[in-house]
Protein backbone atom coordinates (compact mmCIF):
# COMPACT_ATOMS: atom_id res chain seq x y z
CA UNK A 1 0.00 0.00 0.00
CA UNK A 2 1.43 3.40 -0.99
CA UNK A 3 1.70 6.45 1.24
CA UNK A 4 -1.09 8.20 -0.68
CA UNK A 5 -3.46 5.30 -0.06
CA UNK A 6 -2.62 5.36 3.64
CA UNK A 7 -3.71 8.97 4.12
CA UNK A 8 -6.99 9.45 6.05
CA UNK A 9 -9.93 10.69 3.94
CA UNK A 10 -10.07 14.14 5.60
CA UNK A 11 -6.47 14.97 4.75
CA UNK A 12 -4.91 15.71 1.42
CA UNK A 13 -1.82 17.06 -0.22
CA UNK A 14 -1.31 20.78 -0.21
CA UNK A 15 -0.78 22.58 -3.54
CA UNK A 16 2.88 22.43 -4.45
CA UNK A 17 5.19 23.94 -7.00
CA UNK A 18 5.87 21.45 -9.77
CA UNK A 19 8.30 21.44 -12.64
CA UNK A 20 7.00 21.96 -16.11
CA UNK A 21 6.57 18.70 -18.07
CA UNK A 22 8.90 19.93 -20.76
CA UNK A 23 11.88 19.62 -18.44
CA UNK A 24 12.45 23.37 -18.17
CA UNK A 25 13.82 25.07 -15.14
CA UNK A 26 10.69 27.18 -14.55
CA UNK A 27 8.16 26.26 -11.88
CA UNK A 28 4.40 26.39 -12.10
CA UNK A 29 1.74 26.26 -9.43
CA UNK A 30 -0.81 23.46 -9.48
CA UNK A 31 -4.11 24.38 -11.12
CA UNK A 32 -6.23 23.96 -7.98
CA UNK A 33 -3.96 26.21 -5.90
CA UNK A 34 -3.81 28.87 -8.60
CA UNK A 35 -7.58 28.93 -8.95
CA UNK A 36 -8.09 29.16 -5.20
CA UNK A 37 -5.53 31.95 -4.87
CA UNK A 38 -7.63 34.14 -7.17
CA UNK A 39 -11.08 33.21 -5.87
CA UNK A 40 -10.92 31.56 -2.44
CA UNK A 41 -14.01 30.49 -0.52
CA UNK A 42 -15.77 33.85 -0.85
CA UNK A 43 -13.20 35.88 -2.74
CA UNK A 44 -11.92 37.71 0.35
CA UNK A 45 -9.53 37.11 3.23
CA UNK A 46 -10.59 38.38 6.62
CA UNK A 47 -9.07 38.51 10.05
CA UNK A 48 -10.07 35.63 12.31
CA UNK A 49 -12.43 36.48 15.12
CA UNK A 50 -11.07 36.81 18.62
CA UNK A 51 -12.40 34.40 21.23
CA UNK A 52 -13.05 37.31 23.66
CA UNK A 53 -12.46 35.00 26.61
CA UNK A 54 -11.77 37.71 29.21
CA UNK A 55 -14.87 39.90 28.51
CA UNK A 56 -17.07 36.81 28.23
CA UNK A 57 -15.76 35.42 31.51
CA UNK A 58 -16.27 38.75 33.31
CA UNK A 59 -19.83 39.14 32.06
CA UNK A 60 -20.64 35.54 32.91
CA UNK A 61 -19.24 35.86 36.45
CA UNK A 62 -21.12 39.11 37.14
CA UNK A 63 -24.41 37.75 35.83
CA UNK A 64 -23.97 34.44 37.64
CA UNK A 65 -23.24 36.16 40.95
CA UNK A 66 -26.11 38.68 40.65
CA UNK A 67 -28.71 36.16 39.51
CA UNK A 68 -27.60 33.58 42.08
CA UNK A 69 -27.89 36.09 44.91
CA UNK A 70 -31.29 37.28 43.70
CA UNK A 71 -32.59 33.71 43.34
CA UNK A 72 -31.41 32.86 46.85
CA UNK A 73 -33.15 35.93 48.31
CA UNK A 74 -36.41 35.18 46.47
CA UNK A 75 -36.35 31.60 47.71
CA UNK A 76 -35.64 32.79 51.26
CA UNK A 77 -38.61 35.21 51.14
CA UNK A 78 -40.90 32.43 49.86
CA UNK A 79 -39.74 30.28 52.76
CA UNK A 80 -40.92 32.93 55.24
CA UNK A 81 -37.65 34.68 55.95
CA UNK A 82 -37.18 38.46 55.62
CA UNK A 83 -35.62 39.86 52.47
CA UNK A 84 -31.97 40.82 52.48
CA UNK A 85 -31.10 44.35 53.43
CA UNK A 86 -29.69 45.20 50.00
CA UNK A 87 -32.92 44.24 48.22
CA UNK A 88 -35.06 46.21 50.65
CA UNK A 89 -32.78 49.21 50.27
CA UNK A 90 -32.85 48.93 46.46
CA UNK A 91 -36.66 48.69 46.37
CA UNK A 92 -36.97 51.71 48.68
CA UNK A 93 -34.56 53.76 46.54
CA UNK A 94 -36.39 52.91 43.32
CA UNK A 95 -39.71 53.87 44.90
CA UNK A 96 -38.59 57.22 46.30
CA UNK A 97 -35.98 58.60 43.89
CA UNK A 98 -37.00 60.62 40.82
CA UNK A 99 -35.82 59.78 37.32
CA UNK A 100 -33.70 62.92 37.16
CA UNK A 101 -31.66 61.86 40.18
CA UNK A 102 -27.89 62.06 39.55
CA UNK A 103 -27.46 58.53 40.87
CA UNK A 104 -30.03 57.11 38.46
CA UNK A 105 -28.63 59.09 35.55
CA UNK A 106 -25.09 57.92 36.37
CA UNK A 107 -26.20 54.29 36.60
CA UNK A 108 -28.04 54.59 33.28
CA UNK A 109 -25.00 56.10 31.56
CA UNK A 110 -22.75 53.36 32.97
CA UNK A 111 -25.15 50.65 31.80
CA UNK A 112 -25.33 52.27 28.34
CA UNK A 113 -21.54 52.42 28.02
CA UNK A 114 -21.17 48.79 29.07
CA UNK A 115 -23.86 47.80 26.56
CA UNK A 116 -22.15 49.71 23.74
CA UNK A 117 -18.82 48.08 24.67
CA UNK A 118 -20.37 44.61 24.53
CA UNK A 119 -22.04 45.36 21.18
CA UNK A 120 -18.73 46.56 19.71
CA UNK A 121 -17.03 43.38 20.95
CA UNK A 122 -19.77 41.27 19.39
CA UNK A 123 -19.66 42.98 15.97
CA UNK A 124 -15.89 43.41 15.49
CA UNK A 125 -13.35 40.63 14.93
CA UNK A 126 -10.61 42.05 17.16
CA UNK A 127 -7.04 40.75 16.78
CA UNK A 128 -5.87 44.09 15.43
CA UNK A 129 -2.20 43.08 15.83
CA UNK A 130 -2.36 40.46 13.05
CA UNK A 131 -2.54 40.80 9.27
CA UNK A 132 -4.48 38.24 7.17
CA UNK A 133 -2.46 36.42 4.53
CA UNK A 134 -3.51 35.27 1.08
CA UNK A 135 -5.34 31.97 1.04
CA UNK A 136 -3.80 29.41 -1.29
CA UNK A 137 -5.79 26.32 -0.29
CA UNK A 138 -9.37 25.70 0.90
CA UNK A 139 -9.83 25.37 4.63
CA UNK A 140 -6.47 26.98 5.47
CA UNK A 141 -6.25 30.52 6.82
CA UNK A 142 -3.10 32.17 8.14
CA UNK A 143 -2.25 35.50 9.72
CA UNK A 144 1.03 37.30 10.32
CA UNK A 145 1.79 39.29 13.45
CA UNK A 146 2.48 42.94 12.69
CA UNK A 147 5.62 42.98 14.84
CA UNK A 148 6.96 39.94 12.97
CA UNK A 149 6.25 41.63 9.63
CA UNK A 150 8.09 44.75 10.82
CA UNK A 151 11.07 42.64 11.88
CA UNK A 152 11.26 40.89 8.49
CA UNK A 153 11.06 44.20 6.62
CA UNK A 154 13.67 45.74 8.89
CA UNK A 155 16.08 42.92 8.05
CA UNK A 156 15.45 43.50 4.34
CA UNK A 157 16.10 47.23 4.75
CA UNK A 158 19.37 46.66 6.60
CA UNK A 159 20.70 44.79 3.55
CA UNK A 160 20.60 47.99 1.48
CA UNK A 161 24.03 49.58 1.10
CA UNK A 162 24.43 52.81 3.03
CA UNK A 163 21.75 52.11 5.63
CA UNK A 164 23.02 52.52 9.18
CA UNK A 165 19.80 51.90 11.13
CA UNK A 166 16.10 51.45 10.37
CA UNK A 167 12.97 51.86 12.43
CA UNK A 168 10.10 49.91 10.84
CA UNK A 169 6.44 50.37 11.76
CA UNK A 170 3.70 48.18 10.28
CA UNK A 171 0.07 49.12 10.73
CA UNK A 172 -3.16 47.68 9.40
CA UNK A 173 -3.01 49.64 6.13
CA UNK A 174 0.46 51.14 5.87
CA UNK A 175 4.10 50.36 6.51
CA UNK A 176 6.52 53.14 7.38
CA UNK A 177 10.31 52.94 7.35
CA UNK A 178 12.53 55.59 8.91
CA UNK A 179 16.14 54.97 7.95
CA UNK A 180 19.45 56.70 8.61
CA UNK A 181 22.08 56.56 5.85
CA UNK A 182 25.69 57.30 6.70
CA UNK A 183 27.00 57.18 3.12
CA UNK A 184 25.68 57.28 -0.47
CA UNK A 185 23.21 59.84 -1.73
CA UNK A 186 19.89 59.92 0.10
CA UNK A 187 17.88 59.63 -3.13
CA UNK A 188 19.79 56.49 -4.12
CA UNK A 189 19.30 54.90 -0.71
CA UNK A 190 15.61 55.82 -0.77
CA UNK A 191 15.17 54.24 -4.19
CA UNK A 192 16.87 51.02 -3.13
CA UNK A 193 14.78 50.92 0.04
CA UNK A 194 11.58 51.38 -1.97
CA UNK A 195 12.54 48.43 -4.14
CA UNK A 196 13.72 46.17 -1.32
CA UNK A 197 10.77 46.88 0.96
CA UNK A 198 8.29 46.63 -1.91
CA UNK A 199 9.62 43.17 -2.77
CA UNK A 200 9.56 42.29 0.92
CA UNK A 201 5.91 43.27 1.26
CA UNK A 202 5.04 41.19 -1.78
CA UNK A 203 6.85 38.16 -0.40
CA UNK A 204 5.03 38.40 2.91
CA UNK A 205 1.93 37.11 1.13
CA UNK A 206 -0.52 39.52 2.76
CA UNK A 207 -4.11 39.51 1.58
CA UNK A 208 -4.30 43.32 1.48
CA UNK A 209 -1.47 45.46 0.25
CA UNK A 210 0.11 48.00 2.58
CA UNK A 211 0.94 51.56 1.59
CA UNK A 212 4.70 51.97 1.92
CA UNK A 213 6.31 55.19 3.19
CA UNK A 214 10.10 55.57 3.29
CA UNK A 215 11.92 58.38 5.08
CA UNK A 216 15.72 58.54 4.77
CA UNK A 217 17.85 60.99 6.75
CA UNK A 218 21.41 61.54 7.82
CA UNK A 219 22.30 60.49 11.37
CA UNK A 220 22.73 63.32 13.81
CA UNK A 221 26.29 64.22 14.69
CA UNK A 222 26.99 63.92 18.41
CA UNK A 223 27.62 67.21 20.11
CA UNK A 224 31.23 67.82 20.95
CA UNK A 225 31.73 68.70 24.58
Amino acid sequence: MSDDDAQPPETGRLPTLEKRPGGGDGLRQSASAAAYTHHGDDGRSRRPWSARRVPAALVALVLLGALGLLLYDVAAVRAGRPAMAWRSWLARQLATRHLDSPWLLGAAVAAMLIGIWLIVLALTPGLRKVLPMRRTAPGIRACLDRSAAALVLRDRAMEVAGVQSVRMTVGRRRAKARAFAHFRELDEVRGDLDTALGDGLEQLGLAHGLHLTVDVRRPRNPKKG
